[in-house]
């Protein structure tokens, strides 16, 4: 992997921007300060930006739905860069990187989460690893009471808080999470505020015990143990998978009890096959969970305000942007560790 720094001293109007450049080559580059939005958009001076696994597979050349080069970014933290209407300037806002067509079908009946034309910051349009960027008004919402960088680790918990919404958990489900990297432990945690219980499986050591000494999940199980037996020997009312992995997600099947719903948190290119007979006599619902919507996001920022969630345990490092193009080689290639990383502008 080719990591380049082009940076120079920015001129006045211009400022730094993170592009991949294409796969494997990441660069800081200069690009122009945007000084207006179009009608209903907001200019945001961007504060802090949450490295994603999407950020990782973009670089890696992974990520099926990109044209290079892009600039990176979708976890966002940003201000309101000249007042209007509601906001005032210095307005600390979250960012929802989902930028839906208001027009489709699943837009219309209130789940622009699904757009069918949805475009997604840093993904399909350049992000927010800038100082600068044009958001539609309906795509932030105030960040009351939570930090710059708090504020850039909302959207990646949204993902799990959605994901659990549509499980639509209570006190008596037994849930199991498969994978134990941001997203899972997300969804872990939210699941555990509905008062589920909460058990995590995953192929490292490394991650399930860190998620044992940073957020006291205790019922934490290795692939390759014997998960169905004692008390689990009739499995689990709800697995979440968030391995990101088609076969991680069919060994999940015999993992459900009779009557269980199988939430997919992650999406893979791979077609998913899984047994007809056993799936049909446990009458298991399969639900796709897709990105989040504001009542997710004003889910998460409530937790976090009520101290509920633990945004300090989540935050692996802070890495100031300039200083980017030198790390993101080793943070890409070892993420057993890591949770979230936390760009700093």
């Amino acid at each position: 992997m080719t990591i380049e720094n082009t940076v120079s001293p920015a001129a006045e109007g211009t400022m730094a921007c993170g592009i991949v450049v294409e796969p494997g080559v990441f660069r800081i580059e200069t690009r122009d300060v945007p000084d207006r939005a179009p009608d209903g958009w907001v200019l945001l001076d961007i504060q802090a930006v949450g490295i994603c696994g999407t950020d990782y597979h973009i670089l890696e050349g992974k990520h099926p739905f990109l044209n290079y080069p892009r600039v990176i970014g979708h976890e966002l933290s940003g201000r309101i860069a000249q007042g209007s209407g509601k906001w005032s300037a210095g307005e600390l806002v979250v960012v929802n990187p989902y930028l839906s067509c208001n027009d489709c079908r699943a837009c219309r009946r209130g789940k622009p989460n699904c757009c069918s034309n949805i475009e997604v910051l840093g993904v399909h349009r350049d992000g927010g690893m800038c100082a600068r960027i044009a958001v539609p008004q309906e795509n932030i919402y105030p960040a009351t009471g939570l930090t710059d960088i708090q504020a850039a680790m909302v959207e990646f918990l949204a993902i799990g808080a959605h994901a659990v919404r549509r499980a639509s958990l209570s006190g008596e489900d037994r849930v199991l999470v498969t994978g134990a990297g941001p997203i899972g432990i997300g969804t872990a945690l939210f699941a555990r505020l509905s008062g589920a219980e909460v058990h995590l499986l995953d192929v490292s050591r490394t991650r399930l015990d860190q998620a044992a000494e940073k957020f006291g999940f205790t019922d934490t199980h290795l692939v390759g143990s014997d998960i169905l037996s004692g008390s689990l020997q009739e499995g689990f009312d709800v697995v979440f998978d968030a391995t990101g992995n088609a076969q991680a997600i069919e060994a999940g099947f015999p993992l459900l009890a009779h009557g269980s719903r199988y939430v997919l948190v992650s999406v893979v290119k791979e077609t998913i096959c899984f047994s007809d007979p056993e799936f049909h006599k446990r009458e298991t619902q399969i639900i796709g969970s897709r990105n989040a919507t504001r009542q997710d996001f004003e889910t998460v920022m409530s937790a976090i305000r009520d101290a509920r969630i633990d945004t300090d345990a989540l935050c692996t490092l802070t890495v100031a942007l300039e200083d980017l193009q030198t790390r993101i080689g080793e943070l890409a290639k070892d993420r057993e560790a890591l949770i979230k990383a936390i760009v700093t502008l």
